[in-house]
């Protein structure tokens, strides 16, 4: 195909972008200071929406799950193209409680879901720690969800820059200014023209193009980095995925028995500096339920900016001839890597769209 597209941001969102394009056949720049960085690099990597579900966030859930659906066969072509595995995480997830509140909470997601014509399966305490030992005597019920799975995200952003460098993509490494229909002003002066630009700059995406002012915004949040200490007890197989008196907290298995943790959550602006409370709170509430952690080396400490929508929905498509965007992704931009690379690649080459991405069309926030 002849037409070249730039993509704005080198996070897993751009990165994926690119790779799908560059592979069916456009010329494909990719325009980061620092690509595979950001968000994309401190994120826990959960692919997680029916965990996620919300009640009044069904289109969410919907195109999360048909995402969901395609991870499998994504990481299979990502492997293959970037000749390294991508960190695909295939042992499940458990949500789990530790008080009365918390087990109502779970029944409720279940009751939720179960409407909605999603399975899961309802756990008591015994049968939580059956399948995890390392949970701790303060878990009190728990839902089985098999289906929902993790990536480990820095894996995966290695494959995608592989994979890209691959199939021919180019990397342009200078910041940018501002983001036009078939243009990108670079803050050297220069210019880099296309056929078509994608804006996938996440939270930045915002500042790169007036015309999303008010509609992607940062929402801060901070992660840690454990490692298994010999003696300690080994990490759980699965995703935890824990309410502790009411305090979302998640424990994701890595390779090599480490385990991330994660994640606050709250407005800070560009805010990129981790705080006290807020390690002190992931800590503790991990603690609660797999009390283990304690003995664990604490390796790392880090914050990222999610990109934030009004409705928590990502933007998915043109916002004028020559100019489409891929942003606004919140909590599950790996999630929704996958069908978002299919959903621009589907639009640059004018072909309709999976069903599932036509609610996240940038037109409804208008």
């Amino acid at each position: 195909m002849s037409k070249a597209v730039v993509v704005v941001g080198g996070g897993v969102i751009g990165l994926s972008i690119a790779w799908q394009l560059a592979t069916a056949g456009f010329a494909v720049r990719v325009v980061d200071p620092a690509p595979g960085t950001g968000s994309s690099w401190v994120a826990g990597g959960m692919l997680a929406p029916v965990t996620e579900a919300w009640p009044g966030e069904e289109d969410l859930l919907a195109l999360g799950a048909a995402s969901l659906r395609r991870w499998p066969e994504f990481a299979a072509r990502l492997h293959t193209a970037a000749g390294r595995d991508p960190g695909l995480h295939t042992a499940g997830t458990l949500a789990v409680g530790v008080d009365a509140a918390d087990r109502d909470e779970l029944v409720r997601l279940a009751e939720y879901l179960t409407s909605l014509g999603r399975e899961v399966r309802q756990l008591s305490a015994r049968e939580v720690r059956r399948l995890e030992p390392s949970l701790g005597p303060s878990v009190r019920s728990g839902l089985d969800v098999p289906d929902d799975l993790s990536v480990d995200n820095r894996l995966l952003l290695a494959a995608l820059r592989a994979a890209c460098t691959a199939t021919g993509v180019e990397f342009i490494a200078v910041e940018v200014a501002e983001t036009l229909p078939g243009k990108v002003l670079l803050t050297n002066g220069s210019t880099v023209d296309s056929d078509v630009t994608v804006l996938a700059a996440g939270a930045w995406s915002a500042r790169l193009c007036p015309r999303l002012d008010g509609l992607i915004r940062p929402v801060k949040g901070e992660i840690l980095r454990l490692r298994h200490r010999h003696g300690a007890l080994r990490p759980p197989a699965r995703t935890i995925r824990g309410l502790v008196r009411g305090k979302p907290v998640y424990l994701v298995p890595r390779p090599d028995n480490g385990l991330v943790l994660g994640a606050t959550q709250y407005e800070a602006g560009f805010d990129t500096e981790v705080v006290t409370g807020g390690v002190r709170d992931l800590l503790r509430d991990a603690e609660e339920l797999v009390p283990a952690i304690a003995e664990y080396a604490l390796i790392e400490c880090a914050a990222g900016l999610r990109p934030g929508s009004v409705d928590n929905l990502p933007l998915l498509g043109w916002l004028e001839p020559g100019l489409l965007v891929a942003a606004g992704h919140h909590r599950n931009g790996i999630l929704l890597a996958p069908v978002t690379a299919e959903v621009v690649l589907d639009l640059v080459a004018g072909k309709e769209i999976t069903p599932e991405a036509q609610a996240a069309d940038p037109g409804r926030s208008r």
